[in-house]
């Protein structure tokens, strides 16, 4: 029996809505090419990306944010 792989952690929170400023996703603050590649990226890479997104948040008008 093979053993079964961790599940990728993700950002996501089923808010996909791109703005159009920033090119950041307004529900994971991801890009969409980071988005779209997720599964492929390393663990390693995806922990840089988590670790980067609160910076990211500065980036959108926090109107845009329900702020």
């Amino acid at each position: 029996m093979s053993p079964v792989p961790a599940p990728i952690v993700t950002p996501c929170v089923k808010v996909c809505a791109v703005d159009g400023e920033s090119g950041l996703c307004l529900g994971c603050l991801r890009t969409l090419p980071e988005i779209a590649g997720w599964a492929k990226l390393t663990a390693e890479r995806r922990a840089e990306i988590m670790a980067e997104l609160p910076a990211r948040r500065s980036r959108i008008d926090p109107r845009k944010l329900g702020l």
